[in-house]
């Protein structure tokens, strides 16, 4: 039987971040894991192959464009924390680019004795130079953003800047910005913050005044997920202000702001339905991606409504049909041109590119030539350029960068990572298996070729199975040398609660529903012994984040079937999980503990609340971040002070900084990635 609650309240000290009873725990369980992994004559070969990739000045430099330059942030070696630069986009296209630097991230953080992380930028238009640079302590979530002068290469002295919070901020135009962050209490002594810890309210904040002088233009609740703002760019010299109240992660409502001599009118409803997520304008068209049933549209449709038509009427009239996946397919993602909108399409986890256009009464399109049976992301695009870039890949076929010109349909691949193993010795193959409800279940097993299926070839087994988020077939340079070189075999595995065959995918698996998401893993790990792939002597699974969850119900309802897990910043403890930092967004996806019959199936399900003391558990590696301020590292660390109390065997590694990603640079990133493959391979080879 599950552990009675009271019997775990000893472990709630470990939520304390910093808290030094809690830290020195963490220390302690490093130093043992360190002292073993590190030992080990593999992990200094394992690590130096790390560091080579990562350092690598043979990665493809991805980039953004506009105005004519393109834009990239790149680390290395001389780098660590990273550097943006921009370069021509004729020197671009060449082999040895002539970079300009623009901000250096190791010197910002040298010169003001901060642990800076790059997050990103927020650019106003193209052809002007302001923009808002996102910087975070150590790699949390949480970050400031601060004006600066992408021309002068300077921070704006007195310009826009906010404090730490999990801010959201966009440009109205050059001397107003939209902004919702923690404003501290209002003049009501209310929190401006969700139960999420995201922004409740919008403000928009005028040039030269101070933040608290912001005037609000919407606000939600505190029990909403979020409040933010969004602006849609009509012309050059107009931007809409769209507001979203985000009530749960997957439901939301939006809200059209017209502006009138500077100041706010009435907010107008989009009759959109709330499971959606709306884009933007091509053509006076605003695309709205459907994630439920909609005038007879399916959920998981890309479709269109005429913005001015919308403005003028205050309702939607017609809705048009761009793109509508079959039950096997879905919409990865797709970007907007001048010219075109380029979606990329997966049919059985297989990518394809189609631009479509709109020709005034409906919408056309052509497909783009991109090599198939692998993936085909939209990378950077402009709805003021019709260069666009495009990336391929597959599990063997390394990385390439393609420059596709929308107004002409010429294609060129302009950049190729080179090839970190020798792919000619492996195989990728995709099959699939029934589930406990007999729904066939698609994994791919990329292995070598002459594998001898005699049930002792080291296996990995992943998964994710949550938010719809896709796992599709992808080059990586540390799997393939670390792994499947040695002899590993690597298995993904496509459960439900992705985002592979779209919406209905995803949504067959949330809330009390979920048990159906680790069945069709627990059937993939069994055909991979069936049929002689490997056994559980030779079986390990890895998961990170909702896939760490995704590993520990495992750890806990079939531990039988492993020899090895790597948990990594997982959710662990289901009844605290929604009090914990960000957890209460994830209720639409979990459930919500304080619910009679959710509590119940979410108490069925923790790892945390499942360990038995006469259990046998293979050995687990947790791995998390003192700085993830999304997943509380309070989750691992309870569930190793469990398997201590009960006599378990465990590894454990903390990384201070890194937040969710639990690496704030590369050779952090280097020796996470060492330590676990040392760690497998002890385990499984």
């Amino acid at each position: 039987m599950p552990t009675p609650d009271s019997e775990l309240e000893r472990h709630l000290y470990l939520e304390e971040v910093m808290g030094e009873a809690a830290l020195e725990k963490v220390r302690a369980w490093n130093a043992r894991t360190l002292l073993r992994l590190e030992a080990n004559p593999l992990f200094e070969q394992m690590y130096a192959e790390a560091l080579t990739i990562v350092n690598s000045k043979d990665r493809i430099p991805y980039v953004s464009y506009r105005d004519g330059r393109v834009h990239n942030f790149w680390q290395d070696e001389d780098h660590v924390r990273g550097v943006w630069r921009t370069a021509t986009l004729a020197s671009y296209l060449t082999d040895t680019p002539d970079w300009e630097e623009v901000l250096d991230i190791d010197a910002l953080a040298k010169a003001e004795q901060r642990n800076w992380v790059y997050k990103g930028n927020v650019t106003l238009r193209p052809g002007e130079d302001l923009c808002l640079v996102c910087l975070s302590d150590g790699g949390k979530d949480a970050a400031i953003y601060r004006e600066f002068d992408i021309r002068n290469k300077v921070f704006i002295e007195h310009g826009f800047v906010t404090k730490e919070s999990k801010s959201r901020l966009c440009w109205l135009d050059k001397d107003h910005v939209l902004v919702g962050t923690d404003f501290g209490e209002d003049a009501d002594g209310n929190a401006t913050m969700t139960d999420s810890g995201y922004p409740m309210i919008t403000k928009l904040w005028r040039r030269g005044t101070a933040i608290e002088h912001a005037v609000e233009i919407g606000r939600g609740t505190k029990t909403d997920v979020s409040f933010s703002a969004l602006t849609v760019e009509i012309t050059d010299e107009l931007r809409e202000i769209i507001l979203v109240r985000s009530v749960s992660f997957y439901d939301r409502y939006y809200y059209w702001l017209p502006m009138s001599g500077g100041k706010a009118q009435e907010k107008v409803p989009l009759t959109v339905p709330p499971k959606c997520d709306i884009g933007t304008i091509f053509k006076d068209q605003m695309l709205v991606s459907l994630n439920e049933d909609w005038l007879g549209f399916k959920s998981g449709d890309l479709v269109s409504f005429s913005w001015s038509d919308f403005a003028a009427k205050r309702r939607i009239a017609e809705v048009h049909l761009l793109y509508s996946p079959t039950i096997r397919a879905s919409i990865n993602d797709y970007g907007i041109t001048r010219s075109a909108v380029l979606v990329s399409i997966f049919e059985n986890i297989s990518g394809s590119a189609r631009a479509f256009d709109w020709t005034g009464t409906e919408w056309v399109s052509v497909p783009l030539d991109f090599p198939v049976a692998g993936s085909v992301s939209i990378g950077a695009t402009h709805h003021k350029e019709d260069i666009a870039f495009v990336s391929t890949e597959s599990f063997l076929t390394p990385s390439t960068l393609w420059k596709y010109d929308c107004a002409t349909g010429s294609n060129q691949a302009v950049k190729s990572l080179p090839a970190w193993f020798d792919s000619s010795s492996m195989i990728a193959e995709q099959f699939e298996t029934p589930s406990s409800d007999g729904t066939l279940i698609p994994y791919f097993v990329v292995r070598k070729r002459d594998l001898s299926m005699d049930s002792r070839n080291p296996t990995l087994l992943y998964g994710y199975g949550g938010f719809q988020v896709s796992l599709n077939p992808a080059y990586s340079a540390m799997r393939g040398k670390l792994w499947i070189e040695r002899g590993g075999v690597y298995v993904q595995a496509n459960i439900r609660g992705g985002g592979e065959f779209g919406p209905a995918w995803h949504q067959a698996g949330l809330k009390t529903e979920r048990q159906i998401i680790y069945n069709d893993f627990i059937a993939i790990a069994q055909e991979l012994i069936d049929t002689g792939m490997t056994s559980p002597a030779h079986l390990g699974i890895e998961g990170g984040s909702n896939g760490g969850l995704l590993v520990g119900v495992m750890l806990t309802q079939r531990p039988d079937l492993f020899s090895a897990v790597v948990c990594a910043v997982p959710l662990l403890d289901m009844l605290r999980y929604h009090l914990l930092l960000a957890g209460a967004s994830w209720i639409g996806e979990y459930g919500d503990p304080d619910n009679p019959r959710e509590g119940r199936f979410l108490k069925s399900i923790s790892p945390y609340h499942n360990v038995q003391s006469d259990g046998e558990y293979p050995e687990v590696f947790f791995i998390t971040s003192t700085k993830d301020d999304r997943v509380h590292p309070g989750h691992a660390r309870k569930m190793a002070a469990r398997f201590e109390d009960l006599g378990h065997e465990f590894l454990y590694y903390e990384n201070i900084d890194g937040g969710h990603s639990a690496a704030a640079n590369l050779k952090e990133t280097a020796r996470r990635v060492a330590l676990q493959h040392t760690y497998l391979m002890e385990k499984l080879g």
